[in-house]
């Protein structure tokens, strides 16, 4: 997990979007379940970037991609970030 590639990846609003619903969230969220502005190969294509910066971990659950915010290895290697990310999220749109 290097901090350019977390940066990069949180850059987009698409990926921060689907990062700060997982943030929110008590339970990992199959990929369907999120509403984004772009095409299901561009979704698939954020889902993979996020996952690959290791900000997001997948697993599947039957025909279905389940995903997670891997917060505790992000807050133990980057402590604060994820949160600073989050609270200037929730001020953009709150």
């Amino acid at each position: 997990m290097r901090l350019d590639a977390v940066l990069m990846a949180l850059a987009d609003p698409v990926r921060r979007h689907i990062a700060c619903r997982l943030v929110e969230s008590d339970h990992d969220q199959a990929c369907f379940s999120f509403e984004v502005p772009v095409t299901k190969s561009t979704a698939s294509h954020h889902f993979r970037v996020l996952r690959e910066a290791g900000i997001i971990r997948q697993t599947y659950e039957g025909t279905s991609i389940m995903n997670a915010l891997r917060r505790e290895d992000l807050d133990a290697r980057f402590p604060g970030l994820l949160d600073a990310v989050f609270r200037a999220q929730h001020l953009q749109h709150p």
